[in-house]
């Protein structure tokens, strides 16, 4: 059950538009994300009051303009420290950190993994397009080695950053995937992020159609969807092709592609389980290039979720337990301190 804000609202869909002009390049995935949060939303039972949108810089940094909710276009990075700030003192709000792959997994690479490891309760969604739109085409922490921009004529040499794979790594208690181009799918994530108690992290591939192009078309073209992801639900085996032909078997701790048939059933297949850290390790990895023989398809769906108390409880918690000790304290005197410097001349 959802620990979040759940009082009643009569709020709708269109009444979180705004009078602003959307100004992202026509054919834009933010578009669509944009839609897809605005339909979500209302049907959360959050009161529109309670509700807070936090950016920091890029074009999905431009969100909180578009929704009708209080919110916070802050500075560089840095967004995920406005809400931790916000969440520390007003831990009833329910609040949303838009951010791109620059924004978080650079600039604020390091807010992002201790976002993740303290775990405030609320939810971030990284618009990952692979690219920085917003200055015009620079590769960004998860550009492809190889890469070429402007920036990099003769292709990126870096190793990009694996999201998944990175929250993980800090510890995060729920992550999940989705893209833009399935609307359906991405509705269904932002819903059960909303009901995670603790950061919830959801990657959504979005498409930057003036400076990545089709970056992520394999993974969402009627044509080759079915054969390169891998759609995973908690308590279903891991079956993904054009006909539901072929599967995951994991062999130890190894994960091996099988094809469905004689020999290979439904039932000797992995199935998945959304709280099994160790084989959402495992799963996080598959991160295959959809161009290299024998890659695994790339999974969307809730990799892992766990419970575990969040930052502002034991926070809040804390403060009590000191003033019911000690008695409310004066701001003078925390001011002044205990030593003091004179300063003489």
């Amino acid at each position: 059950m959802s620990s979040k804000p759940n009082s009643l609202t009569t709020f709708t869909s269109k009444e979180l538009v705004t009078d602003q002009d959307v100004r992202w390049c026509p054919g834009c995935g933010d578009y669509s994300i944009l839609k897809q949060a605005q339909t979500v939303i209302p049907e959360l039972g959050i009161p529109r009051e309670n509700i807070v949108f936090i950016s920091g810089i890029g074009c999905s940094s431009r969100f909180p303009y578009y929704m009708e909710t209080y919110g916070m276009h802050s500075i560089h990075g840095r967004a995920m420290a406005f809400a931790s700030g916000i969440k520390s003192t007003r831990p009833e709000l329910s609040i949303w950190v838009v951010t791109g792959d620059g924004d978080a997994m650079s600039i604020g690479g390091n807010h992002f993994i201790h976002m993740m490891r303290r775990n405030f309760n609320l939810n971030i969604l990284l618009f990952n397009n692979q690219i920085y739109g917003l200055t015009k085409g620079q590769y960004s922490p998860t550009s492809e080695e190889g890469k070429i921009t402007k920036s990099t004529p003769y292709g990126s040499l870096d190793h990009p950053f694996n999201p998944i794979a990175l929250a993980m790594g800090a510890d995060a208690t729920f992550v999940a995937r989705s893209m833009d181009r399935d609307p359906v799918h991405l509705k269904d994530m932002l819903r059960k992020a909303h009901a995670h108690k603790g950061a919830s992290f959801v990657e959504i591939y979005q498409n930057c159609n003036v400076f990545n192009d089709g970056t992520f078309e394999i993974f969402t073209e009627k044509s080759s969807k079915k054969q390169e992801t891998l759609m995973i639900e908690h308590g279903k085996p891991l079956v993904f092709g054009a006909t539901s032909e072929k599967g995951i078997k994991l062999d130890g701790f190894t994960p091996t592609i099988v094809d469905i048939g004689d020999s290979v059933s439904v039932d000797d297949l992995w199935v998945h389980d959304e709280t099994d850290r160790v084989k959402a390790g495992i799963i996080s990895r598959f991160f295959d290039n959809p161009m290299t023989d024998g890659h695994f398809p790339r999974p969307f769906g809730i990799f892992w979720r766990e419970n575990r108390k969040c930052y502002e409880d034991d926070l809040n918690q804390q403060i009590q337990d000191v003033i019911t000790k000690k008695g409310n304290g004066k701001l003078d005197d925390l001011l002044r301190g205990r030593d003091v410097w004179e300063i003489k001349a």
